[in-house]
């Protein structure tokens, strides 16, 4: 495993939603090759601090950002950046698993056709990569040209998270992925998380505070817009050094 760096270095982060603001005055640093959790109640900010982080907030109207977000060093709302690269580099897995309505092979090829890659021996190497990196190969693999939609709720996700890793991303940010799934395949993304992270660095959205705790090497605990609290995630959780945090933890509200 390299050494970790930082990859993303967030300095005074305001974001409106129109008048509404949904993040005040975010400073922190996110290190490469782990698993960052970000918690707290509905509606505290988190999805759309993640969501700032490859720019998907942009798609809505009435948005507005300040502050720095640096990306390798690279500050991301600089004019001219290039957002299809960066979209690229910083790929994303939804709350829903949302594969397209082809097949298995067709949902992971459409990232790297759509970069220009033709060749049908590459391509099939991809998908397998991409497959097996997603703990899916095994079981989809007689059938990779039948319909995505033939899948189960927690295959289609582990089919989602192929797609994004097939266009050779940098960072994978997830938004809640594994609400809409059943325990077992639960526990089949979180042990993926614990591989991906060799490879990748990975943000991950939870409103499950065991989810964080066993997935994630640091936490971020977020409550109406501010990030109250980011540390180790068995600091934050056994030792949290703002009561905020501490009453959110023990379930005093939220």
């Amino acid at each position: 495993m390299q050494e970790s760096h930082t990859k993303f270095s967030i300095k005074d982060l305001d974001l409106w939603y129109g008048q509404a603001q949904a993040l005040k005055k975010i400073n922190v640093d996110i290190g490469a090759n782990s698993v960052t959790a970000l918690i707290g109640p509905s509606g505290c900010g988190k999805s759309t601090f993640l969501r700032t982080l490859n720019r998907m907030n942009d798609l809505i109207a009435g948005v507005r950002v300040e502050g720095t977000v640096l990306y390798e060093d690279v500050d991301i709302f600089a004019p001219g950046t290039d957002v299809i690269d960066l979209r690229k580099r910083v790929g994303m897995v939804f709350q829903k698993p949302n594969p397209f309505p082809m097949s298995l092979y067709d949902n992971v090829a459409y990232g790297p056709r759509v970069h220009g890659i033709k060749d049908k021996a590459t391509l099939d190497d991809i998908v397998e990569r991409s497959l097996k990196q997603a703990a899916l190969f095994d079981e989809v693999k007689d059938r990779l040209h039948s319909s995505a939609l033939g899948l189960s709720g927690g295959q289609q996700q582990r089919l989602c998270i192929a797609r994004v890793l097939a266009v050779e991303p940098d960072v994978v940010l997830m938004d809640e992925p594994t609400s809409a799934l059943d325990p077992i395949s639960t526990a089949k993304i979180e042990t993926l998380l614990d591989e991906l992270k060799r490879t990748y660095t990975i943000i991950i959205v939870t409103h499950n505070m065991q989810q964080a705790g066993r997935v994630s090497d640091k936490t971020a605990f977020f409550l109406l817009g501010d990030l109250v609290e980011y540390a180790d995630t068995k600091e934050l959780f056994f030792n949290p050094r703002d009561e905020r945090t501490e009453n959110y933890i023990s379930g005093r509200f939220g």
